[in-house]
């Protein structure tokens, strides 16, 4: 079975002992064996090294350092977490909301953590974007929330340390209901435009608007359909005059796909040159399914999809 591995950081990967490769964005496959299990070591510069070992256990139950998908008798091994070295514990934040428990931000072992100290106790993992957040005792809905503002993401919290929200946010605001505007990394450059309400205990959407915020050309055309399919776009633009008629049908053909990939390089050696897009289904903790769907246009539009056999 071919084996991809990409790297949040760039970081040396070995195959039972023998040097495969720098890791980082940027693909290296190794052809293994599963049956056979493989000792693999990944080491990073400046963090902990990994070993595990790579067999059908690890992609069917992938640990929590590592996201795998599958697909087209291949998979994806990205490593997306590191420990630090000398992640000693270290409080970045502590607040009160409303005189009531208390809410601590803080690191260790290179994760950052979102406490709560109260009637109760939660813990929460927040992703590296917070390693230098800060908290906000704040109200929504004339409700008190305490806010953990991150590096283009925010985490919220109610009165009771449950966590409500939790999301990228490129910016937010509050008041009556909490409006955020959600980045996404899309050829077109989609920005959503969310509202929610809040009754204490849980957000609920009430509108969502998805802006295109720039031209997208001929050859990612069909990258920016799937992708204004997966945030709630204008995606029927991007359709021929006979298709439009089936657009509403389309959500429920691609299914509940969370994220759009460019086909791996060998994907096309075996397809050959067609527009593709690989859509990403989430199967379990840390594990997705990759289906591969290609397009077929019509002056410039998309006139049929199907999903690669």
């Amino acid at each position: 079975m071919t084996i991809y591995f990409l790297s949040a950081q760039t970081a040396a990967l070995k195959a039972d002992g023998i040097y495969l490769g720098l890791l980082d964005s940027f693909e290296r496959f190794f052809e293994a064996d599963l049956a056979a299990r493989h000792f693999m070591e990944i080491v990073p510069e400046g963090a902990l090294p990994l070993s595990f070992v790579l067999g059908e256990e690890f992609i069917a139950h992938p640990p929590d350092f590592a996201d795998v998908y599958t697909g087209d008798g291949e998979a994806v091994i990205y490593i997306k977490r590191f420990e630090k070295r000398g992640g000693a514990l270290k409080v970045a934040a502590q607040k009160r909301l409303s005189g009531g428990g208390l809410f601590t931000l803080f690191s260790e072992g290179g994760r950052v953590y979102l406490s709560y100290d109260g009637e109760n106790a939660e813990l929460y993992e927040l992703s590296d974007r917070f390693s230098a957040a800060t908290l906000k005792e704040d109200a929504v809905g004339g409700r008190p929330v305490m806010i953990a503002e991150g590096d283009g993401c925010i985490c919220v919290l109610n009165q009771d340390g449950k966590r409500v929200f939790y999301n990228r946010a490129e910016s937010f605001s509050t008041g009556a209901t909490l409006e955020i505007v959600v980045p996404f990394v899309t050829a077109a450059g989609c920005r959503a435009k969310c509202t929610f309400s809040y009754d204490g205990e849980e957000m609920n959407l009430e509108s969502s608007v998805t802006e295109e915020t720039r031209e997208v050309a001929a050859d990612v055309m069909h990258f920016a359909f799937f992708e204004s399919v997966l945030t709630h776009g204008d995606y029927k633009k991007y359709l021929s005059d006979g298709l439009k008629d089936s657009a509403d049908a389309i959500g429920g053909y691609l299914g509940d796909f969370v994220d759009v990939v460019i086909p791996h390089s060998r994907f096309y050696l075996k397809h050959g040159d067609i527009k593709a897009a690989g859509l990403v289904y989430p199967v379990a903790a840390n594990l997705f399914r990759v289906k591969y769907f290609a397009v077929e246009t019509e002056e410039a539009k998309i006139a049929n999809i199907y999903e690669c056999g």
